[in-house]
């Protein structure tokens, strides 16, 4: 269906070496879009690669504003335009909140929400110059609710959703689409932890309504949607991909 066609575009996918991040990038490349892996690990990277036609990989860390710019502006210049941009570079740290570690909500800041801003920024400028350009942030169900022990985690990803709103304020009127996918609770290396807690495991369960973990593909579907011609009037939204739990108490 043509509007699900992605045939001819490029996406930049970061944090794309495992977990949602790398399922995404595959499901794009199979909706026909020329996919560019992003992390800090070159070799990470280049093993991925290889398991997506076509795939190429552009290693930078996402958290360094002046990096970040300098990569999205060299490969722009070498490789032509990015269509497409999915932020999902993140990550997690669990603690009770009054024992927070510092230095470890300074990192979630820095790698959930900085990141966003600067590789969002660095793209958007150059979609902005030709009219066009699809940005996803990978927000998540703790960007509506909050657990026990991931306090700073749920500040960081509610900041994510906001700043999806405000690049649709921003840049809808230059022909940019910016939305969000909130991912539920999904097997994933991020939660490996949690996958192996047979009683969080039994509580999720419970407390999901399809009564079990989601699976990295099943996001597939919502990321062609939103960049895709399909989501074209489609701008400033979080498409939450939870198998309810934001719907049930």
């Amino acid at each position: 269906m043509q509007l699900f066609d992605l045939s001819g575009k490029t996406a930049l996918v970061t944090g794309s070496s495992q977990g949602i991040g790398l399922a995404l990038a595959k499901g794009l490349a199979e909706a026909g879009a020329r996919v560019v892996l992003n992390g800090r690990d070159a070799a990470r990277l280049q093993t991925a690669a290889a398991d997506i036609p076509g795939a190429l990989t552009l290693p930078f860390d996402a958290t360094d504003h002046a990096g970040v710019r300098a990569a999205v502006d060299g490969f722009e210049a070498e490789n032509g335009a990015i269509d497409i941009l999915v932020n999902n570079a993140g990550m997690q740290h669990r603690g009770p909140l009054e024992e927070f570690p510092a230095e470890a909500f300074e990192r979630l800041l820095q790698t959930n929400v900085a990141s966003v801003f600067h590789v969002g920024q660095a793209v958007a400028r150059h979609m902005i110059k030709r009219g066009a350009g699809k940005i996803i942030n990978i927000a998540s169900v703790q960007t509506a609710l909050a657990r026990p022990g991931i306090a700073p985690y749920t500040a960081t990803k509610g900041a994510v959703g906001n700043l999806t709103k405000g690049m649709a304020t921003d840049w809808a009127r230059h022909g940019l689409q910016c939305n969000a996918i909130a991912p539920g609770y999904f097997e994933t290396p991020l939660n490996a932890a949690l996958v192996a807690d047979p009683a969080f495991s039994e509580w999720l369960a419970k407390r999901t309504p399809a009564g079990r973990w989601g699976r990295v593909e099943e996001l597939v579907g919502a990321c062609i949607f939103l960049a895709s011609p399909a989501s074209s009037f489609v701008n400033g939204h979080t498409l939450y991909v939870d198998g309810g739990i934001t719907a049930s108490l």
